[in-house]
């Protein structure tokens, strides 16, 4: 994995442009500690950060491809893991490779493909490719999002980067935030608004998109999105098709140079994960190590619910004894988190979820000590429909966000008081942006003709966990992992294994009348029976009241501060209340989460100099 930033301009000479390009660089430094890189071109200058995972000698970026009569270079984030086979048929077709890397063949799929490469890529990726002899940008994102990408145009200026700090070190970039961007920012831990990039005139490229800039014309291109049709197989077919996906999807995802361990939560994903990439490593001798987050004293002070029904401890330790692999618990105190909360607000230019955050990035720091890679299950309950929400009678009938349905239930988010003063409220009115932006997921769906109500909606809310939801997690797993100079692959997030588990109608995706069931029914003889069928329970967080108390007294250092930049947006009075009464309900289900977000809120308008328009 890696940091990519860059600038074209058809207006000026890009070869006096090293220095900014130093700058922009120079933010993503940690997503690629390993080395790093510039190019420059009259009209197209990159840069890299190289965090090296495959090909360490030949590898280095940016990378240029000179045929003799035509020039491409390019600037990659991700892994392409159907590298080989991809090389292999474009040796077939004439090319040559100097390399052993997964960039080189980029490149060359480029060349035989044009634009249509990116639909031969399986992968996690976002990149820049110049071609100079069209004087062409060719902006890439992969089919989930799990690499990020952002850009903005400013004339006849296009700057990208994996992450906004890089093109806020160009003179034409500024964080400025408009009514829309208020919007977004105070409930991006609750939805994810594919294209939009926070800040004013800054945008993301969506999934799955590719997006051509030339001197004349720009043209946002979706090379892949979900299909619906009819599902054919049956349940025993259906489940064995799962299964030999998932293993080619694993053996491809653990090529690497470098040392790759797996995560694992001793729940049903990373469960599976972990069994299938044992078993490769015994079959060639090695055995892998696997790692798990736990809180002190977690418990002293764990209570359950729907959500996190029950300590995912001894559930760890029987999957890592059934699979025979060296596992690590990785433990964090709450000193630990409290001194890192402000990681995730740097980590996404923007204010993170809290203390989700913040421990993902203390076991990645942790595990970055013995590995470069690991496997991770994320994704599978967006894929498969796991979460308790999707199970909920009311969701069906909801014109809403689904997971806004299960937050409305509890008690403690009706107490919450808006996070916002009452005239800036009237100006990013976010009740009104949520649901146009749910009305917007919502004309997406590609619904099949002849389906029941009821399945038009099981699909909407479907696609609505893999659109918008889904992408809150794969941006919290990379930035906190990238962070760490560590790289996480996930599985579950194949394209092939989306595009087959999306058609299959949602009694056979819950055979046996459990959550996932025909996931369950793949890993028969995989794991043992007992966690094959253990429920699902969400990433653990911190319940112990240290950690309550240590935020409030942070939040309310801030909401007493007469001087606090935060002060002018929020109702100061309301929150002043909540962090006042430190009350237990803090602890449960993240609902410390809006003080947590007070904290990152002061400290990103402080330290980004954040100008509201």
């Amino acid at each position: 994995m890696c940091g990519i930033t860059g600038w074209v301009d058809w207006e000026r000479d890009m070869m006096q442009q090293s220095a900014v390009l130093e700058r922009m660089s120079a933010t993503l430094q940690y997503r690629g500690p390993d080395a790093k890189g510039i190019w420059l071109s009259p009209r197209a200058g990159f840069a890299h950060r190289r965090l090296i995972v495959i090909d360490p000698v030949s590898g280095a970026q940016p990378m240029v491809f000179d045929n003799g009569a035509q020039t491409y270079t390019l600037t990659y984030n991700g892994e392409i893991y159907n590298f080989r086979e991809l090389r292999s048929e474009l040796e077939t077709r004439g090319h040559s490779f100097r390399t052993q890397s997964d960039t080189e063949v980029i490149l060359h799929a480029y060349v035989e493909w044009g634009e249509a490469c990116a639909e031969h890529l399986n992968g996690i990726f976002a990149f820049g490719l110049w071609d100079e002899s069209r004087q062409k940008l060719l902006l890439v994102r992969d089919h989930l999002g799990v690499k990020p990408l952002f850009y903005a145009q400013r004339g006849s200026a296009i700057i990208f980067g994996s992450e906004l700090k890089a093109l806020f070190q160009h003179p034409l970039v500024k964080p400025e935030v408009d009514a829309d961007g208020i919007a977004d920012i105070f409930v991006a831990s609750i939805i994810h608004t594919p294209g939009f990039g926070y800040y004013h005139d800054v945008h993301e490229v969506r999934p799955g998109h590719l997006i051509t800039f030339e001197r004349e014309q720009t043209r946002d291109i979706q090379y892949w999105s979900l299909r619906s049709a009819p599902h054919s197989d049956d349940e025993e077919t259906t489940s064995q098709h799962i299964l030999a996906l998932l293993q080619d999807t694993v053996k491809r995802q653990l090529i690497a140079d470098v040392p790759i361990v797996s995560m694992l939560s001793g729940g049903l994903d990373s469960s599976a994960l972990t069994a299938l990439a044992a078993q490769e490593f015994r079959n060639n001798g090695q055995q892998l190590e696997t790692y798990s987050i736990d809180f002190k004293e977690s418990a002293e002070y764990f209570t359950g619910n729907d959500m996190r029904p029950s300590l995912d401890a001894p559930w760890v330790k029987r999957v890592a004894e059934y699979t025979r692999t060296r596992h690590h618990t990785i433990t964090v105190d709450t000193p630990e988190l409290l001194d890192n909360l402000l990681v995730p607000l740097y980590a996404h230019d923007v204010p993170g979820m809290g203390q989700i955050e913040t421990s993902l990035y203390l076991i990645f720091k942790a595990m970055k000590e013995n590995a470069t890679v690991a496997l991770s299950g994320e994704s599978a309950d967006e894929v498969f429909g796991g979460y308790p929400w999707y199970h909920y009678d009311e969701v069906m009938q909801a014109n809403i966000f689904p997971w806004l349905v299960m937050m409305l239930r509890s008690d403690m988010m009706s107490r919450f008081p808006s996070m916002l003063a009452p005239d800036v409220l009237q100006k990013a009115r976010p009740q009104e942006y949520i649901m146009r932006r749910y009305q917007e997921a919502q004309s997406e769906v590609p619904l099949l003709d002849g389906e029941s109500a009821q399945e038009s909606k099981r699909r909407e809310i479907l696609y609505m966990g893999l659109t918008r939801w889904l992408p809150l997690l794969l941006d919290r797993k990379d930035r906190m992992s990238m962070a760490s100079g560590f790289e996480v692959r996930v599985p579950f997030c194949d394209h092939r294994l989306v595009q087959y588990v999306w058609n299959i109608p949602w009694d056979m995706k819950n055979v046996d009348s459990i959550e996932k069931g025909i996931l369950r029914r793949a890993l028969r003889g995989i794991l043992p029976e007992d966690a094959r069928m253990r429920r699902k329970s969400a990433y653990p967080s911190s319940q112990h009241p240290g950690y309550v108390k240590g935020v409030c007294e942070r939040a309310l250092q801030i909401l007493n501060d007469p001087n606090a930049a935060i002060r002018p947006l929020i109702d100061v009075p309301a929150w002043q209340a909540i962090a006042t009464r430190q009350g237990p309900e803090l602890s449960q289900d993240f609902a410390i989460s809006p003080l947590e977000r007070i904290i990152q809120l002061e400290a990103w308008i402080t330290s980004y100099q954040v100008r509201f328009i």
